[in-house]
């Protein structure tokens, strides 16, 4: 890849920079290295080497690997599939890699009938130049490994599927986000909507601007709302949530990786309240939750076993270290949630009755998740930082030309409804279709229903 000159971190200079990249750059290296047939679909899987740093000149050339997973019902021939168009899956997190789908079913189900699916992973996740403890101290010091961490952002995803797209010689094709992968593309339709066909966004809209402080404002009283609203379908609970966080205080319990469950990570297990479903498997997680032993009541074994799966973050790291710099645009986000907590004491864990928190990210995670815990101070670097370069570009948005349709739900505890709409209102074109059937994990109650209603919308736009 050719040398550019570094310019400035505002919107403008970023689409400069894309502009430079588009000119100087060859495509990227592509490898196919298997390819598989299984209950109704063809699999292939790609291997591309992008850039680690698409803007500027200074990691000298570096790349990482980013590996997308294709997807391809069997319903098409062999031939007939090399014609589909397609549709790249930005998924949410951060952190969180690409979905591995046993079947066809859901949205995906829908998709393949139109589309060659692309499952991405995208950098840091999955296959994708994995980020972990083990494997982010090769960068070096603590502040190498924060400025390393600067390039996983939703900028970076962007301007690696681009470079993908171009590789596997697509024309402009249909991207759809979910949750993060709404952020992500919203940057798409900032610094690339050349490379867009259209976008569908289920719980994804992003606020486009203001410190991330306001997006916690929102999102507590959401969750407060939520614990009202489980408290009131499962009234046993409230009391038993109460016993488990008073039993915490006074008494020591261990989770199976030999770390102590306090009260504030065990509000964490509110992560359920952000589903549909998943709201019913809180109550039967909770009612495992005490056992008679001869020392007394303590907290089960299998309680304990699923807890930890709740709690740890030894599988999507980024998740933590990244959470809050997808908000960070011009200023440190300075660990926005844990300032804002102290205007919701019902979340204290020393509350008398605590309420179970969402997605939050805390310095104590670092402190009391074995698998952060080498990562705390590279956590506190990237929370000072300030100089964060923009995630959008508000006057292009307000131009745009790529038919857009967006699922927003009412009562979404992660994505809030009203910073949702706020940013659909800026965005030309965009069609937004609001429900409070669903909450932030709708797609798995009715992926198939809630795809075929986006597509449909942006396609009456462009017929």
């Amino acid at each position: 890849m050719a040398d550019l000159p570094v310019i400035g971190s505002g919107a403008a200079d970023l689409l400069e920079a894309a502009d430079l990249l588009e000119a100087a750059r060859p495509a990227v290296p592509h490898t196919i290295k298997a390819r598989h047939e299984y209950r109704g679909m063809r699999t292939a899987e790609h291997y591309f080497e992008v850039p680690l740093d698409h803007f500027g000149a200074g990691t000298a050339g570096e790349t990482v690997t980013v590996f997308a997973r294709e997807y391809v019902s069997t319903d098409h021939s062999v031939e007939e599939s090399a014609q589909l168009p397609w549709l790249l899956y930005l998924q949410g997190g951060p952190g969180g890699r690409g979905s591995r789908l046993p079947a066809l079913g859901g949205w995906s189900k829908a998709a393949a009938r139109d589309f060659r699916i692309l499952m991405l992973d995208q950098r840091g996740t999955g296959l994708s130049s994995p980020i972990d403890r083990k494997t982010l101290p090769l960068r070096g010091t603590d502040a190498d490994q924060a400025d390393y961490l600067a390039h996983f952002r939703a900028d970076s995803i962007v301007a690696d599927a681009e470079a993908i797209r171009l590789a596997l010689g697509s024309g402009p094709w249909t991207i759809y986000g979910q949750s993060y992968g709404g952020f992500c593309a919203l940057s798409y339709l900032s610094f690339a909507p050349e490379g867009l066909r259209e976008a569908l966004i289920t719980g994804g809209l992003a606020p486009l601007s203001g410190p991330a402080d306001r997006v916690y404002q929102s999102t507590f009283r959401r969750v407060a709302a939520r614990n009202a609203e489980y408290f009131g379908r499962y009234p046993e609970d409230r009391a038993e949530v109460t016993r488990i966080a008073r039993h915490l205080r006074g008494s020591e319990e261990f989770l199976s990786d030999g770390e102590r469950l306090t009260v504030e990570r065990f509000q964490m297990v509110g992560s359920f309240l952000g589903g549909n479903t998943r709201v019913d498997a809180l109550h039967h997680l909770l009612e495992d939750a005490f056992v008679a032993t001869p020392g007394g009541d303590r907290l089960s074994d299998a309680f304990l076993d699923q807890v930890r799966g709740l709690v740890s973050r030894s599988g999507n790291p980024l998740y933590a270290l990244m959470h809050e710099s997808i908000y960070g645009q011009g200023e440190s986000t300075d660990w926005a949630a844990w300032r804002v907590l102290r205007d919701f004491p019902e979340f204290s864990p020393d509350a008398p009755e605590p309420l179970l928190t969402g997605e939050m990210v805390y310095p104590w995670y670092f402190e009391q998740d074995p698998a952060l815990r080498p990562l705390r101070s590279v956590a506190r670097l990237l929370a000072e930082k300030d100089d964060w370069s923009p995630l959008y570009d508000p006057d292009r948005l307000a131009r745009n030309t790529v038919p857009v349709a967006a699922a927003v739900y009412s009562e979404d505890i992660y994505v809030d409804r009203d910073l949702s709409l706020e940013t659909a209102a800026a965005v030309r074109g965009l069609q937004v279709w609001e429900s409070a059937e669903f909450h932030h994990d709708g797609i798995a109650d009715d992926g198939e229903g809630i795809f075929s209603r986006l597509l449909g919308l942006t396609r009456s736009v462009r017929d």
